[in-house]
């Protein structure tokens, strides 16, 4: 089996709408499972369980152009495990959403990314084309936003987390962790194998070891 976790923060429900979507596509992989971390009310619990994590997703709405207040300071609080290496060689991908199309949620996604480099994890990119991009397309397209480090949502400012971000945001996301976790379970078998050296061959043209 394989854990990760969905580390986010919401103010308006938006964002623990992507984190839901996120924990269904990681448990779409029969051996994921998925637990979702609110991390404005972080305890040694949900310490441990990033720590046990093989993967962590990292989630939050993009204010003024950055990650929301709580979630820097989960980033801040994490100083201790960054010193220590705690989540070294662990996979991560992010995603974030703001109520404008574009929102600057770019910026957001490239803190995150960067986050994940300093403690020396491994970033997982969307792997989606770009969707909604040409007079065919539409706003039911998956990643209808065009991202590629992250996944984007857009979610309109006058709907609650029940309505908004629409489905096709909310799929892009399950996606990402869907992409998550199959990494995440092909690089965790990949790190069990027990690599044998095979016996020193001598080559044909070598000279007898009494010449």
């Amino acid at each position: 089996m394989i854990t990760i976790s969905v580390a986010y923060h919401s103010g308006y429900g938006h964002t623990a709408a992507l984190a839901d979507a996120a924990g269904q596509g990681i448990e779409t992989h029969p051996q994921a499972v998925a637990h979702q971390i609110d991390v404005s009310q972080m305890d040694e619990t949900a310490w441990q369980t990033l720590h046990r994590s093989d993967a962590i997703m990292f989630g939050s709405p993009t204010y003024m152009g950055a990650v929301s207040g709580p979630f820097k300071a989960f980033m801040d609080e994490s100083s201790r495990i960054w010193s220590e290496r705690g989540w070294q060689n662990k996979l991560a991908a992010g995603f974030t959403v703001s109520s404008s199309q574009a929102g600057d949620k770019f910026a957001t996604l490239s803190q995150l990314a960067t986050f994940a480099a300093q403690h020396g994890m491994i970033w997982v990119s969307l792997g989606l084309l770009p969707g909604n991009n040409s007079s065919a397309g539409s706003v039911e397209d998956i990643n209808r936003i065009g991202g590629s480090l992250g996944a984007m949502a857009q979610a309109n400012n006058d709907q609650g987390g029940d309505l908004a971000p629409p489905a096709s945001d909310r799929m892009t996301t399950g996606l990402l962790g869907a992409r998550l976790a199959e990494l995440t379970a092909q690089f965790k078998a990949g790190s069990n194998i027990v690599w044998i050296d095979a016996p020193a061959r001598t080559p044909a043209n070598a000279a007898p070891a009494d010449a």
